[in-house]
């Protein structure tokens, strides 16, 4: 599943289309700041295992970063969702595993981001 705008309006209990743009732009963030912390090959995320972690992980972050977007010009700071940590935790776990077995098997491994 690829997460939509309205995904993460539900989360943040939104009506309306005011801040879809905005929105959009945080989803994107989201993506890929999870997928620079995980690793780059699209086929991981696409797995049964990996993508309702990823999708909740992009939510999460994305609706994290609407929340506390005044932030980034406010002299206060907030911290980052500990759920997304979590999920970026488990999500590189897997990662590591899946480049061990594409190596294993002989077939070409992608690096991972950090």
């Amino acid at each position: 599943m690829v997460v939509s705008v309205d995904d993460v309006k539900n989360v943040l209990y939104l009506d309306g289309t005011a801040d879809n743009k905005l929105i959009k732009g945080y989803l994107d963030a989201a993506n890929q700041f999870i997928m620079g912390a995980v690793g780059s090959d699209d086929s991981f995320y696409q797995q049964k295992d990996v993508q309702p972690l990823f999708d909740i992980a992009v939510k999460s972050l994305a609706a994290t970063y609407y929340q506390y977007r005044l932030s980034l010009s406010d002299t206060q700071t907030y911290p980052i969702d500990l759920t997304v940590n979590s999920i970026i935790g488990q999500l590189r776990g897997m990662y590591a595993l899946k480049v061990g077995e594409d190596d294993e098997n002989g077939n070409q491994s992608t690096q991972s981001s950090n």
